[in-house]
C-alpha cells in the first residue's frame, strides 16, 4: 500500500502546484492590467489601454491550460486510486485519461474562467470606450 500512497502523493503535489500557478496568474493579471490602466490615466496615453488586451488574453489562455492540466492529473489520481499495489508504476503520464477530460479550449471557456477573465476583458473594453469618448 505504501507505493500506491507515494504515487498518489506525487500526483497530488502536481495538482497543488497547478492550482497555485493558476491562483498566481489571476493575481498577476489583475496587477498588470491595473498598472496599465494607471499608466494610461497618468500619461493620458490610450496605447496602454490597448496593450492591456494582450496580457488579459494570454493570462486567460494560460489559466485555461493550468486548469486543463489540473483536471488531467485529478483524473490520473482517480485512475491510480483504482489500481492494485502490483500495478503501481509511478507513471505521471496523463495520456491514459486524456479522453475523459474536456479539451483545453472548452476548459478555457468554463464558467469559472469566463467569470473571472471575462470581467477583466469587459472592464478593458469599457475603459477603452470611455478613453476614446473622453479623447474626442
Amino acid at each position: 500500500m505504501s507505493n500506491k500512497l507515494a504515487h498518489l502523493e506525487m500526483i497530488q503535489g502536481v495538482v497543488n502546484r497547478l492550482s497555485s500557478n493558476s491562483f498566481l496568474l489571476k493575481g498577476w493579471s489583475v496587477v498588470l492590467i491595473s498598472a496599465m490602466f494607471a499608466l494610461a490615466a497618468g500619461g493620458k496615453q490610450l496605447l496602454f489601454v490597448y496593450l492591456a488586451y494582450f496580457p488579459a488574453i494570454v493570462f486567460w489562455g494560460l489559466d485555461g491550460y493550468f486548469l486543463h492540466q489540473e483536471r488531467l492529473f485529478r483524473k490520473l489520481y482517480d485512475y491510480v486510486r483504482g489500481l492494485s499495489e502490483e500495478e503501481i508504476d509511478f507513471s505521471m503520464n496523463v495520456s491514459k485519461v486524456k479522453d475523459e477530460v474536456a479539451p483545453w479550449a472548452s476548459v478555457t471557456l468554463s464558467k469559472t474562467l469566463v467569470a473571472f477573465h471575462g470581467v477583466i476583458l469587459v472592464s478593458i473594453i469599457l475603459v477603452t470606450f470611455i478613453s476614446i469618448y473622453l479623447s474626442l
